[in-house]
């Protein structure tokens, strides 16, 4: 189905249709991607104020068979929220939609509109003594809504899940503006298909996320954050093996650091506090949320990684300041990787068993081609590894251009052998269309296609992403 441009003429109607000051002209905040390699189009952005203000754009959108690009915080690393191929889209940006409707602590659900900022949720369960886990670098700017569309990971998948496991129920716009109110504060709900879970994770594609019910934790009375030197990625692991049979779900993160990505922060973030005089190899930040002894618990892991010889050296942190700088250390990761320039970054998720091989592997095949530098790290206890490839010192990333899609499909292809996924976290949006074809089962695919085009058969719901055009 062909799209049409939003134009002036068409964001004067729908104008007409909603509360004032609900329609502007767009600027660059919209249509930029964080890693600056995108350039959006789009010529009006909508504020909606209610579910019912996004009903009349969808509808009006619809009708017109003018596309929506739903917007969030603007974080997402796939070029989901910016479209530079297709019509002019419409830019629905739910920045002005942001209550926490309710909280219930002795149910443990808070109920937020899809802008609510992911921080202000995490405050605010904080506030009657719960946690929400949800936890991402970019936690300060994005929106739950984009957080659920995209199934959001973040450090403590390990324990609690990504977003879609921390998700109850659902209110949403449907393509033709129909409104699903679904809030339901249920942990129990067997009453047929689950539209839920198709919403999570669809990148803005299927529908529009309005607000959700989400799952609360109590909060651990104790917790205890260390750093561990280890030789290398399987000590690693055997580390986590250790961790687990001593405390069992009691491990919140268990994160692999890599000595390139402490060597960048060195150079390019000089405030942030480093844990050792010498970077090391290879080390994990882990951090434990119990009932008691938190810190206790990580004493006896270090002990024990340390008689088995996979623990070399470590620092247990004594306050909330120095667990602060742990945290901002990991943090100060990418902040770095963004300031050196990646020629290509791989957001994978390995089988356990297979993170060692595969990281050993993938560098002599990439340093094959050109001696690069490359920073691999990520959230080791769920698999999940952000491996991202660098210019050798004192060249430009812009460089090595034209082989950059050579290098990511080397790393894509390993794991493919590996039994992985070329997205653990960041999704597909328009940046990994291709891989998805080919990597992609065929029949996943093809039912894929089917529920777009019954749900969404004008097109208009962020065309480009996840399916091509």
């Amino acid at each position: 189905m062909t799209l049409e441009h939003a134009s002036s003429a068409f964001c004067e109607s729908l104008s007409a249709q909603l509360p004032p000051d609900s329609l502007r002209p767009t600027n660059s905040r919209y249509l930029e991607d964080p890693r600056g390699r995108f350039l959006g189009k789009g010529t009006f952005v909508a504020l909606p104020r209610s579910v019912e203000d996004v009903s009349t754009i969808l509808r009006n959108c619809n009708n017109a068979r003018v596309g929506v690009v739903p917007f969030g915080g603007g974080t997402g690393l796939v070029c989901g929220q910016v479209s530079p191929n297709a019509p002019a889209p419409l830019i629905l940006s739910m920045e002005r939609m942001n209550a926490i409707r309710s909280i219930h602590p002795l149910e443990n659900v808070i109920i937020a509109e899809a802008g609510a900022i992911l921080a202000d949720l995490q405050s605010a369960a904080r506030n009657h003594d719960r946690l929400f886990p949800l936890s991402l670098g970019s936690e300060g700017s994005a929106r739950i809504g984009g957080n659920l569309s995209t199934n959001a990971g973040g450090v403590n998948v390990l324990r609690y899940g990504n977003a879609r496991d921390l998700c109850l129920s659902l209110e949403a716009v449907m393509p033709d503006g129909e409104i699903w109110y679904g809030i339901k504060r249920l942990r129990k709900d067997n009453t047929g298909y689950d539209i839920r879970n198709l919403l999570v994770g669809a990148e803005g594609t299927l529908g529009v996320i309005t607000a959700a019910a989400l799952k609360l934790f109590a909060c651990p009375a104790s917790v205890g954050t260390a750093i561990m030197v280890v030789e290398n990625p399987e000590a690693a692991l055997k580390l986590l093996e250790l961790a687990r049979n001593d405390v069992g779900e009691g491990i919140s993160s268990f994160e692999l650091i890599h000595g390139q990505g402490i060597d960048f922060v060195a150079e390019k973030i000089p405030k942030v506090r480093l844990p050792f005089k010498e970077n090391p190899d290879w080390m994990v930040l882990i951090e434990f949320g119990l009932s008691v002894g938190a810190d206790d618990a990580l004493k006896a892991l270090f002990s024990k990684g340390f008689e088995v010889g996979l623990v070399r050296d470590g620092l247990i942190a004594q306050n909330s300041a120095q667990r602060s700088d742990f945290w901002r250390l990991r943090e100060a990761i990418p902040e770095a990787n963004k300031k050196i320039g990646a020629v290509c970054s791989h957001d994978i998720s390995l089988p356990l068993g297979a993170v060692p091989k595969f990281i050993d592997t993938a560098k002599l095949r990439i340093t094959s081609v050109a001696p690069f530098r490359i920073n691999c790290f990520g959230h080791l206890g769920d698999g999940n590894l952000h491996f991202n490839v660098f210019p050798p010192f004192g060249r430009e990333r812009s460089d090595f251009d034209g082989i950059r899609a050579q290098i990511s499909e080397i790393v894509h292809e390993l794991v493919w052998d590996f039994e992985g996924s070329f997205s653990a976290e960041h999704g597909v949006g328009r940046l990994k269309v291709a891989e998805l074809e080919r990597y992609g089962d065929p029949t996943r695919l093809s039912a894929m296609r089917a529920i777009k085009n019954v749900l969404d058969p004008n097109g208009i719901m962020n065309p480009g992403a996840v399916l091509r055009i």
